[in-house]
């Protein structure tokens, strides 16, 4: 096979189709939206979820109750084994962890969680420590800071 053997694919070569150009296109006079009614006029058609005048399924669904995922914070959670990464008696926090690429986003703070050791002295600054995190951090001699 050779480059000049290679055919480029049927849709590739197919020219768009362009509506209402006249009896000869296949698409003239009513441009393939038919005669009359409310789809054929310009700015025709009903909105989404619009059901003929029966009440749509969207209003006849129960809402019920309150949930407050929306008020909800979202923190950024970091394990205590990616703290490893850091030099001895170095100061973490969020912005120092973006910089490392471990956290994408601050969010509304850092939440540090106690999966995996820490083997470094570290003064680690954050919103939440679990009690296992704060427990290792202090076993190997650093400190957990709450801002």
């Amino acid at each position: 096979m050779r480059l000049n053997d290679l055919n480029s694919p049927a849709s590739k070569n197919k020219k768009p189709v362009r509506k209402g150009r006249g009896p000869g296109s296949g698409t003239g006079k009513t441009a393939g939206r038919g005669h009359k009614g409310q789809n054929s006029r310009s700015g025709g058609g009903v909105r989404p979820g619009f059901e003929g005048g029966q009440m749509p399924l969207y209003m006849r669904m129960p809402k019920r109750g309150f949930n407050n995922k929306r008020f909800a914070n979202v923190y950024a959670e970091v394990n205590i084994s990616d703290f490893n990464l850091f030099e001895d008696g170095s100061t973490v926090n969020g912005e120092v962890l973006i910089d490392k690429g471990i956290i994408k986003k601050l969010h509304d703070g850092l939440v540090v969680l106690g999966n995996g050791e820490l083997n470094k002295k570290l003064t680690i600054q954050a919103v939440k420590f679990s009690k296992s995190a704060s427990e290792k951090i202090e076993a190997a001699g650093g400190k957990a800071e709450v801002l």
